[in-house]
């Protein structure tokens, strides 16, 4: 058969014998001689052989020209665009998520072969090509915006293949995999941040913000672009939204969900639910990135400061306290505007765990993390009904820092002013005429029934330093007036006259 005809039985390939014998005798020329037909067919085909992948999986940029089977997932919009040249015809190019057992890649049809393709609107022409067909593949691997992509060749319906491919119209955090597009996703908004301005190598100005969204099975950092960037203005940690036309990459060794041009994000009327798995605080070790959640026991005022490059950063200090233990919680750049207030019990996602003041270990929220204040009635087993303008009396209620203690248990409800902070223990007092007298909510008319003083005695440890000083007893706390200087973690026992839930100490021991 001669040794072009030999090589080429020993190939498996689509390449047809008279292909592969143009291409032997033009690898003879362009050696310039210095290979015989022999030489030139093994070249040939060990390049074919290079083109043969095993799966999705195997492509990688810079490869030659790659052949592989792929199932239809997805299809994109027909889109026009202008070419360079002067005087060039509009460029034309869909792009299809295709699959097989191994993985999912991105292939991009151009011009003619994209409107035979998908069809036409412009024109009504419908396309060859819909979801769940197998495609036989030919194109050239390249690093694309979402990952590896491949530009297409050549691309036909390989009708008797069977690829064992699920498509999925939605996904969970769970399901999400680099490379993957058209990712239709709902969850839970915890965390919201803030629209950042950059410019592009070409000059121009771009947008970008962040989400981070749960779902019963995980959580992730979504990035909105450009047009979607303002969207995050509209958005509240707790609330639940869709997100459409999605788009998975990596960043710094985990997956994101990102949001372009194509895609949306838009609230739904439905309730996701997002349970966290924290590690107890007092099992930190330094060195860790954990999730940690529990009740504000301190605040601290928002500081500013210098980079070394000239720019501003700014930097807040909570404390949180869950049933194991306290830690102080550093929350850094745009975190620090958080709406965090004593008794609000919170979810911080990602923090890394640091050597803090005085040896003391905290936690340092930085831009990968999350952090949320979570619904205290969820999380708490319920809140204590507040009193009403019409309640007949007023009842003794534990200040919310309490709660955090044993959190879901019916002895550890609590109730918050309107203000976010806690709410004070109203002590009964007899009135005048033997009645329970109180305070009274509501904001209409008549005025409030004034409590009267008491000498009480109360023992706790000192869970906010300064002013007030609050003590925390494992079931109640109360607030504290007094000039003795008290340290954070100190034991106290404290006496005097208590207005209005706060003890005006005459003794401190």
């Amino acid at each position: 058969m001669g040794v072009i005809a030999d090589e080429y039985e020993a190939l498996d390939t689509d390449v047809s014998l008279e292909e592969f014998r143009e291409a032997v005798e033009d690898k003879v020329e362009q050696m310039g001689g210095l290979a015989d037909e022999e030489t030139a067919a093994k070249l040939i085909a060990h390049e074919l052989k290079d083109q043969q992948v095993n799966g999705i999986a195997d492509i990688e940029p810079g490869m030659d020209e790659v052949k592989f089977l792929g199932k239809v997932v997805s299809i994109g919009d027909l889109r026009t665009f202008e070419r360079d040249e002067e005087d060039a015809e509009d460029g034309r190019v869909v792009n299809l998520e295709v699959a097989d057992e191994t993985g999912r890649i991105r292939i991009s049809m151009w011009d003619k072969q994209a409107v035979s393709a998908v069809g036409d609107p412009e024109s009504g022409t419908h396309g060859e090509i819909e979801i769940g067909d197998v495609l036989r593949i030919a194109g050239r691997p390249k690093e694309g915006y979402n990952g590896v992509e491949v530009s297409v060749n050549k691309a036909e319906p390989e009708e008797d293949a069977e690829l064992d491919v699920e498509t999925q119209e939605m996904y969970r955090v769970e399901d999400l995999s680099m490379g993957l597009s058209d990712v239709n996703l709902k969850g839970t908004i915890l965390d919201v941040g803030s629209v950042r301005t950059f410019d592009r190598d070409d000059g121009s100005e771009g947008q970008v913000s962040n989400l981070s969204v749960g779902d019963p099975t995980g959580r992730i950092r979504v990035t909105l672009w450009d047009e979607q960037a303002p969207l995050v203005s509209e958005f509240t940690d707790g609330q639940s939204v869709e997100i459409v036309d999605g788009y998975v990459k990596e960043r710094d060794g985990s997956l994101e969900l990102h949001v372009g041009s194509r895609g949306a994000v838009e609230t739904i009327d439905e309730d996701i639910e997002y349970i966290p798995e924290t590690t107890d605080i007092e099992s930190v070790e330094i060195g860790q990135t954990v999730d940690i959640a529990g009740g504000v026991i301190e605040t601290d005022s928002k500081r500013t400061f210098d980079r070394d490059d000239g720019s501003e950063g700014q930097v807040r200090n909570i404390r949180l306290r869950d049933e194991t233990g306290d830690m102080r919680v550093a929350l850094w750049g745009e975190k620090a505007d958080k709406d965090i207030e004593l008794a609000d019990h919170v979810l911080v996602t990602d923090a890394e765990i640091q050597d803090g003041w005085q040896d003391d270990l905290e936690a340092s929220a930085g831009w990968q993390s999350t952090v949320t204040v979570l619904d205290s009635e969820a999380d708490t087993g319920g809140a204590a009904e507040s009193t009403g303008a019409d309640s007949e009396s007023t009842t003794s209620t534990e200040s919310g820092l309490s709660a955090f203690e044993d959190a879901g248990s019916d002895e550890s409800d609590a109730s918050a002013g309107d203000d976010g902070e806690p709410a004070e223990a109203a002590t009964a007092t007899p009135g005048a005429d033997g009645a329970t007298g109180g305070e009274t909510g509501g904001g209409g008319g008549g005025a409030a029934a004034t409590q009267v003083a008491e000498t009480v005695e109360f023992t706790g440890t000192v869970v906010q330093a300064g002013s007030p000083i609050i003590l925390d007893n494992g079931t109640e706390t109360r607030q504290v007036e007094t000039d003795t200087e008290l340290r954070l973690g100190e034991e106290v026992t404290v006496r005097g006259t208590e207005t209005d839930g706060t003890i005006d100490a005459e003794d401190v021991f």
